[in-house]
Parts: C-alpha cells; sequence; structure tokens
C-alpha cells in the first residue's frame, strides 16, 4: 500500500475564501474535487490521493467539517453543493471530476444537478439517491445518543468507520479525532438533513460521464441503493469492490484510483503502470 503522511495531513490545508478550507495537490488538469462523507474531513481521501498521482487534486473540509467553519447556512447536501460550486470558480477550475464517498455522493449529484455547466463527471462511491434512514436505523439512535464532549474513543465509532478490509491504525484513529471535534448538535442536525434527502429527479437530469463505486459488503447503502442509482442517472457505468464494506477508498484505493483513471482517461498506460494500479 503506498503510504500517506496522516501526522502532517492538517498541516496542507489552505483556506479558499472565507468559507472552506482544502487540500490542494497539482498535477495535470481536468482536476478531481474529492468530497467526504458525513463527518469526516479532507483526510478521507489522504490514502487515495497517493494512488491518484499525476492529477490536480483538490480536497475540502465540508462546511462545519474539520478546518472549514459552520457558518450560518443550512447542511443539507444542496448547501455543501454550493460551497462546491464556490470552491470551483475561487480556484477556476475547468470542468473537474467530482469524487464523492456517501454524502459527499449527494452533494456530487446536486452540484452536476445544479451546475451542469461547470462540472465534467461524476464518481459516486458508497452513494444513494434516498438514504431512507429510520428512527430504529443504527446511524440515527447512535447520532442521537452523542454527546458533548464527545470522546474519539466511543463505541460509536466502531459502527460508524466499520471497514471490511485492514485500514491503517493511524488514519481511522485520525479520523475518529476530526468527527470528535463537531458538536453532537451539528451531527444531529446533518442527520436530519440527510434522513430527507431524495436526489431521484435530480439523477434522471444528468448527462455526463458517470461512475458508480459500490462497496459489496456495504452495509449502509447496499447493492438496492447502487441499482437505483443505475437506472435513474443515464449512461453510468458501474464497478464493485467486491471486498469493501461502506469505505472503499479507505480499504482498497489501488482498486478505487483504477477504476476512476480507466473510466475517465486521465491517464495513460504508462502512469498506471507506475503506480501499480494496473493489477
Amino acid at each position: 500500500m503506498i503510504s500517506a503522511d496522516q501526522a502532517g495531513w492538517n498541516g496542507r490545508k489552505r483556506k479558499v475564501g472565507a468559507e472552506t478550507a482544502c487540500v490542494e495537490i497539482a498535477g495535470q488538469e481536468p482536476a478531481l474535487v474529492l468530497v467526504h462523507g458525513f463527518s469526516d474531513t479532507s483526510r478521507s481521501f489522504s490514502l487515495l490521493a497517493p494512488h491518484l498521482a499525476g492529477r490536480r487534486r483538490v480536497i475540502p473540509d465540508l462546511r462545519g467539517h474539520g478546518a472549514s467553519p459552520a457558518g450560518t447556512r443550512g447542511f443539507a447536501p444542496a448547501d455543501f453543493a454550493e460551497d462546491v460550486a464556490s470552491l470551483i470558480e475561487r480556484l477556476r477550475l475547468e470542468r473537474p471530476v467530482l469524487v464523492g464517498h456517501s454524502l459527499g455522493s449527494m452533494v456530487a449529484i446536486e452540484a452536476a444537478a445544479r451546475y451542469p455547466e461547470m462540472i465534467g463527471g461524476l464518481v459516486l462511491m458508497a452513494g444513494t439517491l434516498r438514504p431512507q434512514i429510520g428512527e430504529d436505523h443504527p446511524m440515527t439512535i447512535g447520532v442521537r445518543a452523542l454527546r458533548d464532549p464527545i470522546s474519539p474513543a466511543d463505541p460509536f465509532y466502531e459502527y460508524w468507520h466499520a471497514c471490511e478490509a485492514e485500514v491503517p491504525a493511524d488514519f481511522l484513529t485520525m479520523a475518529a479525532k476530526e468527527a470528535s471535534a463537531m458538536p453532537a448538535a451539528l451531527w444531529c442536525a446533518i442527520l436530519e438533513q440527510v434522513r430527507r434527502v431524495d436526489l431521484t429527479d435530480k439523477a434522471r437530469t444528468l448527462h455526463l460521464p458517470a461512475l458508480v463505486i459500490a462497496g459489496g459488503r456495504d452495509l449502509l447503502f447496499d447493492e438496492t441503493h447502487q441499482r437505483r442509482l443505475l437506472e435513474e442517472i443515464p449512461a453510468a457505468a458501474f464497478v464493485s469492490a467486491v471486498r469493501c464494506g461502506h469505505n472503499p477508498h479507505w480499504e482498497d484505493p489501488a482498486l478505487v484510483a483504477a477504476a476512476i483513471a480507466r473510466y475517465f482517461k486521465v491517464w495513460n498506460e504508462a502512469d498506471l503502470e507506475a503506480t501499480g494500479n494496473l493489477g
């Protein structure tokens, strides 16, 4: 596995405008804008980013996450999508590919539907159009039970950060620490927004390259959710990370990078061979 410097990750962040902190890694255009999931930060892509060498990577902290302030607006996917569009404008990115994980996939769909002229493609990992998270769902119960100050050792993280494949311990430790910095009220506010999401109609309007990457053992957004994505997004392609759970970019970043590269043809064969992503 290509190593990632977890201790130094936050030191790579910079502010773009007043709203968004991000890590930016130089490379060729079109850029990849990597959008993390609920309670994560840009660190969520620290394991994947080295496998995407050669391509410009822009990795923001969504509002209220990591080093990006919560601000005074809402926390629905549409609100996060506005921030992503603003980031694209400020950095003058030319039709980047949005790579979204979980909540980030919902944000990516919203951004592409609202600003089709700005987005060149989508990668939707562990995504969904309708989360359908009920009152008795483990996510609902677990998030509502959180109390400030949230401990990084809270048993909830055994569910929240569960992986089917081995993931570096230092990464998971830092992910739990950063998630715990979010106030419990913010966790609940985002949860309630996510529970109401239905992106079906917006997905049907998308006419751009889209790649759906699903963990074969994803217990949160299973095959039913992936099938809906493929049915509703015109001409979407599919890759199954059969040994992964809800976090394919943590569990098998080389597979995810190779799938992105092949689908969007943003690297040549020599580049892929050099990074070991052809196997």
